[in-house]
């Protein structure tokens, strides 16, 4: 047990700081937050599709800049040397030294069909510049997460499978980190506040898991091959104890991470995974929730609940990111293709809706640095059929995001 969470929680009961507890399961608890100068009400409704089966708000247009196994076009007379890889999953966005960026994707494949992580870099105008992979030789590649000091943590979602930290920009090969444990790995997020890194677990009865790393490394980041993986336990009010794992890298033939603590919880499929105004914001595809984990506080709530919710529009949560100013962006997996935001008032709405591919899922949303671009994928999206049977399409929307979304 972790002994600074014992003193953090007496201190917060003795501060009188009122938590109301829900029914729990774990349902947990409700805390009130500021409103936001926007409101899901701004987004309006969803126009008719364009001519990618993209449904989005007035002022709001897309592109394909990527299809699995075809080169990505430069311009009407150049393409990438690069194919673009298949089943394409988790992503982020970098900046590049020219103004320009780079948005990276996972394969959520297996690594003899080319599973592992590719980048695609643009102009500072946008203009597709190159692409390359940054990841090979791995499986299912799902999720991961972002790094504040510049790279890609690229997860394997397998019984006993690995994180590698990549570059996004090509110079460097992928390092394996043992230390992040080994399970079936979805997403990662990093708190740059207090230095600790966030993962979640793809299981029916995942655990929610934190790494306490041994201080930082000789280029002063945190220090990813020698650290503590944890696993929460959550009481009844929503207080979080963390639990070391006794051994965070097991072999086939020994106990899994998730049932080495008996008395940690279990979430229902643990999916995407982000940071943002000082929280860790993920969600659980079994039950439909959205969850906002404290790391101050040391306290876990729902923040959305689809079994709860009046009108339910968002179903099948999955990845997860946030706008500058911590709208929340969820994507679904099935449910109506759609990318939906979550204000800081808790009101939900769609903000585009990918049509005719009921038989894909909506992955790897990421804003470019600047905010005016929003990439994902439709994972098993077909360009050349327009439909949900393919192996993954990769677009980009542009549009005045500032004015219904908090930034």
């Amino acid at each position: 047990m972790n002994d600074s969470n014992i003193s953090r929680r007496k201190a917060l009961k003795q501060g009188g700081v009122g938590l109301a507890a829900l029914a729990l399961g774990p349902n947990l608890l409700s805390i009130s937050r500021p409103l936001t100068a926007q409101s899901v009400a701004s987004i309006g409704v969803l126009e008719s599709p364009d001519s990618n089966g993209i449904r989005l708000p007035a002022g709001f247009s897309s592109r394909v800049i990527a299809s699995a196994g075809m080169r990505l076009r430069r311009s009407f007379w150049s393409r990438t040397s690069y194919r673009w890889h298949s089943y394409p999953d988790g992503g982020a966005t970098y900046p590049t030294d020219d103004g320009g960026w780079i948005y990276v994707s996972n394969s959520e494949t297996l690594s003899f069909l080319g599973g592992g992580a590719s980048a695609v870099r643009f102009s500072s105008s946008g203009q597709i510049i190159d692409a390359y992979r940054i990841l090979g030789g791995t499986n299912t590649n799902c999720a991961g997460g972002a790094t504040p000091w510049g790279t890609w943590l690229s997860c394997e979602e397998i019984d006993f499978g690995r994180v590698f930290e990549c570059d996004p920009y090509g110079e460097k090969e992928a390092i394996v980190r043992p230390a992040l444990g080994y399970f079936k790995h979805e997403a990662a997020a990093v708190d740059p506040t207090l230095g600790q890194l966030f993962l979640t677990e793809d299981e029916s009865d995942g655990r929610f898991y934190r790494y306490l790393p041994d201080g930082v490394n000789a280029q002063g980041q945190l220090n990813l091959d020698s650290g503590h993986l944890q696993v929460a336990e959550v009481d009844e009010a929503g207080a979080v104890t963390w639990h070391d794992v006794p051994e965070p890298n097991p072999s086939l033939f020994e106990t899994p991470t998730r049932e080495q603590v008996p008395a940690s919880t279990a979430f229902r499929g643990g999916e995407g995974i982000w940071y943002t105004n000082g929280a860790i914001y993920f969600t659980t595809k079994g039950d439909n929730r959205v969850w906002r984990y404290d790391p101050v506080l040391e306290t876990i709530e729902i923040v959305y609940d689809a079994s709860t919710a009046s009108n339910p529009i968002l179903t099948g949560v999955d990845n997860i990111t946030a706008s500058s100013g911590g709208d929340l962006l969820v994507a679904e997996d099935g449910g109506d293709m759609q990318i939906c935001v979550i204000d800081a008032n808790g009101e939900v709405a769609p903000l585009l809706q990918v049509v005719g591919q009921d038989d894909s899922e909506i992955t790897g949303p990421a804003f470019n640095p600047d905010g005016d671009r929003l990439y994902f994928s439709s994972q098993r999206g077909s360009a050349l059929f327009g439909g949900g049977n393919g192996f993954g399409i990769t677009y980009e929307i542009r549009g005045p995001f500032h004015q219904i979304l908090t930034v």
